[in-house]
């Protein structure tokens, strides 16, 4: 049956039958502009034309309805036929854009990329697992829900920043089971998260950049939010407030106490650790006896966010280390603070809530953390007169020469500065109070749990 041809109306789209097709005719008439039915009542408007090269195209405007109505669509087609006048193939184009990558997949490809350590910092080294650990985190939790469908060259800088005003505003917030008994995890949006995630997409369209997928970095030039870094210290008052809690934690509750039950006593000796050297956090946990030498003072870590380091290592926390190799048995490829369980490769993953609890013990804000008492330990080694240079040394901060990593223990200076710190430290404490371990109370909380 030969297609019909006439001025395509509304009239003509609405008696327009299944499987028929019309194609516009008359005055006015655009050529290879056309109307077509399958088997569905949905009418699409549609346009057959030639490229430069004589390739035969069909182009589908889109179907009847807004915002597609006979006239609107002929002056799309209109349009489109001017752009193949100037040597353009709008439907070749159209597919690469309905093929082209979504933010999905290539957040799904940048993580590949920074996994096989094909992606530099700009410490020019690769990724720390912790940190592609908290970037996975990030996308799944905020990227995914709000852009993953996106097409990579359709993001604009201002979805970059109504994604940034979504995440702070807490869109994403929500509570999901992980498969595991009384396992959750618990998303929160808010401005924090929203400033760290737009610096990460930074990193993840840069990476879109250097691979073609499109030629400019949305989210460069959006303004983020400060990202909640607070010049917080311990006060005298508070360092020994917390010395209190972490006795507090090392056993249940008393009568006419809230009940709890004792805190595991290798979190009670990290913490301790912690606040008596300053080191991270996650370089405390996952310490093992090879990297200590007592009789020096020194540890060697292998890994750190900065790379391999030396830590000189004060006689207060060598003395929490000496509890620590007595209850655990000092080998070297264990754990000085092990967890309360799992293997040898399993670290403390509930060291956070430990710290909080000690701290709600201790009765101080909810705002101490471990990163704080490595900012309080720095204080207190500024409050000493120590330089930039020697307070560097002893947390861990970049900018060592290049001759010390091949020096394998502290020198007399620079355990002389540590001891001077951590002694402070001890005393706004309370010390002494390094024996915070023992056998005894490792054996009572198994038994407890």
């Amino acid at each position: 049956m030969a297609a019909k041809r006439g001025r395509i109306g509304l009239r003509e789209v609405r008696a327009l039958g299944p499987g028929e097709d019309m194609w516009d005719a008359g005055p006015g008439a655009v050529t290879g502009f056309g109307i077509r039915r399958q088997r569905s009542e949905a009418v699409a408007y549609v346009l057959i034309f030639r490229t430069a090269e004589g390739r035969s195209r069909r182009y589908t405007i889109g179907r009847h309805g807004a915002p597609w109505t006979p006239d609107a669509a002929r002056d799309e087609a209109r349009r489109i036929l001017a752009v193949v006048t100037g040597g353009g193939d709008p439907a070749t184009a159209k597919k690469e854009m309905r093929e082209a990558p979504t933010v999905a997949e290539l957040c799904q490809d940048y993580l590949a990329a920074a996994e096989a350590g094909r992606l530099t910092t700009r410490r020019s080294g690769t990724k720390k697992a912790s940190t592609l650990a908290a970037d996975r985190s990030r996308i799944e939790s905020h990227v995914l829900p709000l852009l993953g469908p996106r097409k990579v060259r359709s993001v604009t800088t201002a979805d970059i920043e109504a994604f940034m005003h979504d995440v702070a505003d807490g869109k994403t917030h929500r509570r999901e089971h992980l498969g595991r008994a009384r396992a959750v995890r618990v998303v929160r949006g808010n401005m924090g998260a929203a400033s760290r995630t737009v610096g990460m997409l930074g990193a993840i369209f840069a990476f879109a950049v250097k691979k073609g997928m499109r030629p400019d970095n949305p989210a460069r030039g959006v303004l983020r939010p400060a990202d909640g870094k607070r010049d917080r210290r311990l006060t005298a008052e508070e360092y020994a407030a917390l010395a209190r809690g972490l006795e507090k934690a090392l056993r249940p509750a008393a009568e006419g106490e809230k009940p709890r039950r004792a805190m595991w006593p290798h979190a009670v000796a990290a913490i301790r650790f912690l606040a008596l050297t300053g080191w991270r956090s996650g370089e405390a946990l996952t310490l093992r006896w090879r990297e200590v030498d007592l009789p020096r003072r020194t540890a060697r870590l292998g890994d750190t966010k900065t790379g391999a380091s030396m830590r000189a290592l004060p006689h207060a926390a060598c003395a929490v280390l000496e509890v620590q190799r007595a209850t655990t048995g000092g080998d070297p490829a264990g754990l000085v603070f092990p967890p309360a369980r799992g293997g040898e490769d399993s670290t403390m993953t509930g060291f956070k809530r430990a710290m909080a609890k000690a701290v709600e013990l201790a009765e101080l804000p909810k705002d101490v953390t471990a990163h704080v008492l490595r900012h309080s330990f720095a204080s207190v080694a500024a409050d000493l007169d120590l330089s930039e240079i020697a307070i560097a040394a002893l947390i861990g901060h970049r900018g060592r020469s290049v001759t010390s990593r091949y020096v394998h223990s502290a020198d007399a200076v620079l355990l002389a500065a540590a001891d001077k710190v951590a002694g402070e430290v001890a005393r706004q404490m309370g010390a002494p109070g390094a024996e915070v371990t023992d056998l005894a109370s490792v054996r009572d909380y198994r038994a407890r749990v």
